[in-house]
């Protein structure tokens, strides 16, 4: 067979010569000059072939006495191949399996460009559905596995109560401080901690209120001795539960490792630190500028707000969202920089001579970043009809570029919002009453399936991808 291609062997007129085709079992006679019209096709290719070594790379098996042809492929869609050859476009029916269409046609070397009109929206649409849905499957599996190991590391600080003395005891103590609405104590020390909160928080600022403010005989202001009754009576209750949680703490060494815990230390801290300070000034005049010190201690009480994080399902999920989303974030931070360096500019080079705020460029970095985020202070606005136009094309980036990171930003809210409602109906479901035996709400067949699966998936995302990479590599050759 060395020397001669197959259009010689079937007959002495190349143009009507016929190959046999057999596709598991489906056999079909093919004329030369219909395979031949697509050339980078399989079977146009087995026209070419000098020897058997080369048709024996394009085909399964061949038959010298028949000279047929053996394909071990589905003969199901077979027809379809059959049909494009005969009309030169592909059709897709709705019962087809999308990927084993995708593979067959990928197999014989007829690219996705020759599916008509008819059937290309529906097809490629039908082919990116189970990518979107794979995505949310991956999205529901990492909370599913995150919850599990939360509830794993939930239980193994609860089990290390077990060698502990009074290891009962505080095991219940410390359920009752961490866990808002564990039990009945749990939700009224909870809700009583809520209160203390949102009032410091109020005194605070009725504090800075003139109609509050109670002056000496020298005309200074100072402080209303019923508002500081309040303040010490709130940071009583704040260092008693930070102390508390602390002393029936499993492991002392990591207790301040939870964030949450490094949220109460710093809501009190600045009243001790302005004691100490108002000590030191008094006892040395020459340190009478700490003082200053002082006030901004005072201001740093506000922190006091983020202890509702502990009593909140929605502070928590935003805390763990934003850590979480640090790619996300920036990356708005990164579209941010990049819109208000170019409108900055284009505004200081219209409006430079006509607009007196708009004299450099720093001051255009305010104007264009107040645009951008379309907060629009109008402290600073252009005049000119292309500054007008400017600030409009930065207004509408502006909206473009906060919008397209933030909803990534929000669905991994939702996630991680479910996750922690989850995890906490869990944990309300505990029972330590008798000890520790099992770890309900935890399937570990469960856990290590998901495992596996994403494992699988990927596998077969890369035997998936090998054909088209294939095909991509024997086209660039």
């Amino acid at each position: 067979m060395t020397g001669q291609s197959l259009d010689g062997l079937n007959g002495d007129n190349p143009e009507n010569s016929a190959i046999r085709i057999n596709v598991g079992g489906f056999k079909r006679r093919l004329f030369s000059n219909t395979l031949s019209r697509f050339p980078e096709t399989r079977l146009a290719r087995l026209l070419r072939c000098q020897s058997k070594e080369s048709i024996l790379e394009l085909c399964d098996d061949y038959d010298d006495a028949e000279k047929e042809f053996y394909f071990d492929r589905n003969p199901a869609l077979f027809p379809y191949v059959l049909n494009f050859y005969n009309t030169g476009r592909l059709h897709v029916m709705g019962e087809l399996c999308i990927f084993s269409f995708s593979q067959e046609i990928e197999y014989w070397g007829i690219n996705e460009f020759f599916i008509d009109s008819c059937c290309s929206s529906t097809y490629h649409c039908r082919k990116m559905e189970p990518v979107r849905e794979e995505w949310e499957d991956k999205s529901d599996e990492g909370s599913t596995t995150s919850s599990f190991d939360e509830i794993l590391e939930f239980y193994s600080d609860a089990a290390k109560f077990d060698k502990q003395p009074l290891g009962s005891m505080r095991r219940k103590i410390w359920l009752m401080l961490d866990n808002p609405g564990y039990s009945i104590p749990s939700r009224i020390i909870s809700v009583f901690s809520i209160v203390v909160v949102l009032v410091s928080i109020a005194t605070m600022c009725m504090n800075s209120m003139s109609e509050f403010a109670l002056l000496d005989g020298e005309g200074q202001p100072q402080e209303d001795p019923r508002f500081e009754i309040v303040e010490h009576f709130g940071i009583g209750w704040f260092t008693f539960e930070l102390v508390a949680r602390f002393v029936v703490a499993p492991d002392l060494l990591h207790f301040f490792e939870h964030p949450l815990n490094v949220i109460d230390l710093v809501s009190i801290l600045p009243f001790y630190l302005t004691l100490l300070i108002d000590l030191v000034a008094e006892s040395s005049p020459a340190l009478a500028n700490l003082g200053r010190v002082a006030q901004v201690l005072r201001l740093m009480r506000i922190f006091r707000i983020l202890k509702l994080a502990r009593h909140s399902t929605g502070l928590r999920s935003l805390g763990a969202t934003l850590k979480n989303s640090y790619k996300e974030v920036g990356l708005l931070l990164l579209y941010l920089a990049v819109g208000v360096s170019f409108f900055s500019v284009m505004a200081y080079t219209i409006e430079k001579e006509d607009n007196d705020g708009l004299t450099t460029i720093p001051a255009c970095w305010w104007w264009a970043t107040v645009s951008m985020t379309t907060v629009g202070y109008g402290d600073v606005v252009p005049g000119t009809i292309a500054g007008k136009l400017t600030a409009s094309a930065c207004i509408l980036a502006g909206i473009l570029v906060v919008v397209l990171p933030i909803t990534l930003i929000f669905n991994k809210f939702s996630l991680f919002y479910k996750r922690q409602k989850q995890l906490e109906i869990a944990m309300r479901s505990c029972d330590f009453d008798e000890g520790i035996k099992e770890v309900p709400s935890v399937n570990l067949r469960n856990y290590y399936a998901h495992k596996v699966k994403s494992l699988m998936a990927s596998l077969s995302n890369m035997s998936r991808s090998s054909p088209s990479e294939h095909s991509l590599n024997e086209s660039l050759q």
